[in-house]
């Protein structure tokens, strides 16, 4: 089975990208969504008892979280060091299922790939990519982002040229919808053909 790394900084498109990569049949790995299931769950009591405060209602507010990690390296470390292994543990799972299914490709959605190592768990890297203005137009749009959230952001990221220089794909979210996900069926045809490589517990 070939493992993908789907890649790409914030307000790149990354999320869209995945759910096509998905709609189109490819098993995808969401990372995010497997940190917003650990905040729900009872082990992020250890996100409470290290960030006093920030969970609601059983569910971590990530707001909160934010204003509580960003810009102090430290606090993020902490916290990294909760998450990231909840998370590893789910997506062994997902691929030992897809492995198990006899799935030839299996997508892991990790937005901090290059910036945790990751790169080096996955077969090839597909990063996305929409330029700097179009980047920066779609960031701050989003509810609660300003201008020093978004540079504190970028400065915890790898940098984009970087991103694209490491990839074995890279696909443009600059255009419309179809063209895009054009670019994203075309990556999977062009993977058809390769012969899975990795063991079927990876």
């Amino acid at each position: 089975m070939i493992v993908a790394g789907l890649t790409g900084s914030i307000a790149m498109g990354k999320s869209t990208v995945g759910r096509m990569f998905a709609e189109l049949g490819a098993p995808v790995f969401d990372a995010d969504a497997a940190v917003r299931e650990f905040y729900r769950s009872d082990e992020a009591a250890a996100v409470e008892a290290a960030f006093p405060g920030v969970r609601i209602d059983g569910d971590v507010d990530r707001g909160l979280l934010a204003a509580a990690t960003l810009g102090d390296p430290a606090a993020l470390r902490r916290l990294e060091g909760i998450v990231h292994p909840d998370v590893a543990r789910r997506r062994q799972a997902f691929l030992a299922a897809a492995a198990a299914a006899g799935r030839r490709l299996a997508i892991v959605d990790v937005p901090l790939l290059f910036e945790t190592g990751g790169e080096k768990t996955v077969d090839l890297v597909v990063v996305v990519s929409a330029g700097l203005e179009a980047q920066r137009a779609r960031a701050l749009s989003r509810p609660g982002m300003s201008e020093a959230k978004f540079a504190a952001i970028l400065a915890r990221q790898t940098p984009d040229a970087e991103k694209r220089r490491r990839a074995h794909w890279v696909i443009d979210t600059r255009g419309p919808y179809p063209a895009t996900r054009a670019q994203v069926a075309a990556v999977l045809r062009a993977l058809a053909p390769v012969p899975g490589r990795r063991p079927t517990d990876a």
